[in-house]
């Protein structure tokens, strides 16, 4: 009786599928770098741990769909990224390993749906997306995937196939004035080709850093950005017919006066925001936020 007693959960926990195990390691303590998740007031992203001596941590980051992968860029210059790596931090063994960078001279790591390809910019340039395919335990060199004379800025892929990014004047609006406007990407024939979304979301000014959930239904945009780059950020969600709506704030919570918003994410679970914030290169940092409740109180009724 004892033996049939024990087996019966082992044989449970054998059982789990990788998304009930996934499930299980997001809802547990070692989750998130065991950092003590914030409420709907937002704070710095494991303070201490991601910079380095005269490196500070910027951009977008990333989690693999497990949540046993951490990745994120350190520069030391917000105008200059000779200095620009991308690292790992592994969950291995019951434990968050130690950092390790992966590349040198990239920056924006971005991870495909299917978590196979890591998507990667090379430093100092806007208009071009490498990639390295996931092998084994490791990754492969990073290897050109786009190089275009468009922009492909914050290059984001979705379930559908199209991408989304900031592009350049190909795409241009010019009813608006922007050098940049978020624009879908997609392909035919083997080729790629962008396509302003349009107002909304787009506006006067710098249309660049955005987010959009892998199931297109919101983006997360970086929005009235002033000449010195200070930013807001605001949520617009997809209409059916394909528009969108006018962005609207995330809340004076996040939005706490001037700074420099970019890098926005949102975890596989859908519970956090990850974003940079700085008023300066002294104080920037990777902050995070609970986003799912944020979420539901802005999404339109009729969605």
């Amino acid at each position: 009786m004892i033996k049939t007693c024990f087996a019966v959960p082992m044989l449970a926990v054998a059982l789990l599928s990788p998304l009930q195990a996934a499930e299980k390691f997001w809802d547990s303590p070692e989750a998130y770098l065991r950092q003590s998740p914030p409420s709907d007031t937002p704070k710095i992203f494991a303070p201490g741990r991601l910079a380095d001596a005269g490196a500070f941590a910027l951009g977008r980051v990333a989690f693999s769909a497990d949540g046993k992968e951490f990745y994120y860029s350190q520069n030391t210059s917000w105008y200059s990224d000779k200095d620009a790596r991308m690292k790992l931090i592994r969950h291995r063994d019951g434990k968050w390993e130690q950092p390790v960078v992966i590349n040198e001279g990239f920056v924006s790591p971005t991870l495909s749906p299917d978590g196979s390809v890591l998507y990667l910019r090379r430093a100092n340039g806007m208009n071009n997306v490498w990639q390295s395919r996931r092998a084994g335990d490791a990754w492969s060199a990073p290897v050109p995937f786009l190089q275009t004379a468009f922009g492909v800025y914050d290059y984001l892929p979705t379930l559908s196939g199209n991408a989304y990014v900031g592009s350049g004047p190909d795409a241009e609006d010019t009813r608006y004035g922007s050098t940049y406007v978020f624009s879908r990407l997609t392909w035919t024939n083997g080729q790629p080709s962008v396509r302003s979304l349009g107002h909304p979301p787009n506006a006067k000014g710098w249309n660049g850093d955005l987010y959009v959930a892998r199931d297109e239904s919101f983006m997360i945009v970086s929005a009235k950005e002033t000449k010195d780059f200070e930013s807001e950020l605001h949520i617009t969600f997809r209409k059916p017919d394909s528009t969108w709506t006018e962005p609207v704030s995330l809340g004076p919570k996040i939005n706490d006066g001037p700074a420099h918003r970019w890098g926005q994410y949102v975890t596989p679970d859908g519970k956090f925001l990850f974003y940079s914030h700085g008023t300066s290169e002294r104080d920037c940092a990777i902050w995070w936020v609970r986003f799912d409740h944020l979420l539901q109180s802005l999404r339109p009724r009729s969605q």
